[in-house]
């Protein structure tokens, strides 16, 4: 679940997550650090995705954002389906180990508000720093046109719409009644 920060994909993978049974997730911002708002995905192959590739355990330790450090190491058990959200979920150098990539189609713009609606005044210095890392990165590397389902929040729930990176589907997918 990629999208911008503040776009709402934590609440959507959550709901996600319940709706599937309470599949683990992993979140991305215990993967990236105040140093490192990008430069995660070495962290995230090695201490996540191999050992759930091999079917162990991953062991990883979270990152703070209050106390600016990593915590004590956690467990993500491995199982038929891990839900990944975040910010650059869907980039370049994960998408082949993507079984699906789904992106929150909210603008850069509304979700930035949002998020520093909920963050508040303590965080502002972080969200000024932020957003250009955040421009700068889906420049670089973009996820939302190789998503294959765009999810657009509503008032009331969430709309799935086929993303512009849908994967085809075969002809009695695409004709079930």
């Amino acid at each position: 679940m990629d999208g911008h920060a503040g776009s709402g994909k934590s609440t959507f993978t959550r709901l996600l997550a319940e709706r599937l049974g309470g599949p683990p997730v992993l979140c991305l911002d215990d993967i990236a650090d105040h140093d490192r708002l990008f430069d995660w995905t070495d962290r995230l192959s090695r201490r996540v995705l191999e050992p759930l590739a091999r079917g162990e355990t991953a062991v990883y330790s979270a990152y703070d954002w209050a106390s600016r450090r990593f915590g004590p190491p956690r467990e993500l058990p491995p199982a038929p389906v891990v839900l990944i959200e975040g910010v650059g979920a869907g980039r370049r150098a994960l998408r082949p180990l993507l079984a699906a990539s789904l992106w929150m189609d909210l603008s850069a713009s509304q979700a930035w508000a949002r998020g520093r609606a909920r963050d508040g005044d303590a965080q502002r210095e972080f969200w000024d720093r932020w957003e250009p890392a955040e421009r700068e990165h889906f420049a670089e590397d973009p996820s939302r046109p190789f998503a294959d389902l765009l999810v657009r929040p509503g008032r009331e729930g969430y709309r799935l719409l086929d993303g512009p990176g849908a994967r085809p589907r075969s002809w009695s997918d695409r004709h079930r009644g």
